[in-house]
């Protein structure tokens, strides 16, 4: 007789688990399961592993609770020198430090220690992966000061076709100048891109600050202050063009007369 078929297994990806509990964000979750850092119910996990609620899952020899009933999503005028992760080894400040003690509060997706302005932190890891995956498409904003005097018509363009950077070439962007610099808006996120295309065309970047992300806006915080998300501050951040016209320009007259 044939051997019967086994019936597929119930769950959910171990990675969208993590993720969902609040340990990092889907990507990160990925990574430490390759990493070996994961066990589920004392053996090594596996990437695309299974599991359900009844397994017992551990990192870094701690078990992962239930994925909050609540979410928590923070927004945050981070610091420059401030290091955008959950722990720094070699002890220097980060995001984490200057917030209050949440469980599975992480920061979402890179701000480099040298820029400043608008960073999001969350237990929320599915809110994670919508907003740092390309698919999603969510708009960055960043504030540029540049050395090399006022850029060209045709360095402009250039940099909104995209150029090519050693780790590839970069989606299209918008720039509008601003003052002494510009403002950059990318839908992408490749390591300290801003800082790298501006100094591929000769103005390397004097100061960095991030004002927007989707339909957040920066607006009135200063460095090192915080402030938790209500659900309209959600919904705007996830639905930019949803949000009304007058509202929406004035808050980018806001961002003007603040940075310029």
């Amino acid at each position: 007789m044939p051997e019967p078929t086994p019936e597929p297994r119930e769950g959910e990806r171990l990675q969208k688990r993590l993720a969902r509990a609040g340990v990092a964000s889907r990507r990160a979750a990925e990574a430490m399961i390759t990493a070996g850092r994961v066990t589920v119910n004392g053996l090594s996990a596996t990437l695309g592993q299974l599991v359900t609620e009844r397994d017992v899952i551990e990192v870094d020899d701690l078990v992962v609770g239930e994925a909050p009933s609540v979410q928590r999503t923070f927004v945050m005028y981070k610091r420059r020198g401030v290091i955008v992760t959950t722990h720094d080894e070699k002890g220097r400040p980060a995001v984490l430090d200057h917030m209050p003690s949440v469980p599975g509060l992480h920061p979402v997706g890179r701000l480099d220690r040298d820029s400043e302005g608008l960073i999001l932190l969350t237990t929320d890891g599915e809110l994670t992966l919508r907003l740092t995956h390309p698919r999603y498409g969510h708009d960055k904003v960043y504030r540029a000061w540049i050395d090399g005097g006022t850029p060209t018509d045709e360095v402009l363009g250039a940099l909104e076709d995209g150029i090519d950077l050693d780790d590839g070439r970069t989606s299209p962007a918008r720039l509008d100048r601003a003052g002494i610099g510009v403002y950059v808006t990318l839908r992408e996120g490749k390591n300290r891109q801003v800082r790298r295309m501006l100094e591929a065309v000769g103005h390397p970047v004097s100061r960095l600050v991030r004002v927007r992300v989707g339909g957040l806006w920066l607006e009135d915080l200063v460095p090192g202050q915080w402030r938790e998300l209500d659900d309209r501050d959600l919904f705007d951040l996830e639905n930019p063009d949803k949000t009304p016209n007058n509202v929406w320009d004035r808050k980018e007259r806001l961002t003007r007369e603040r940075w310029g």
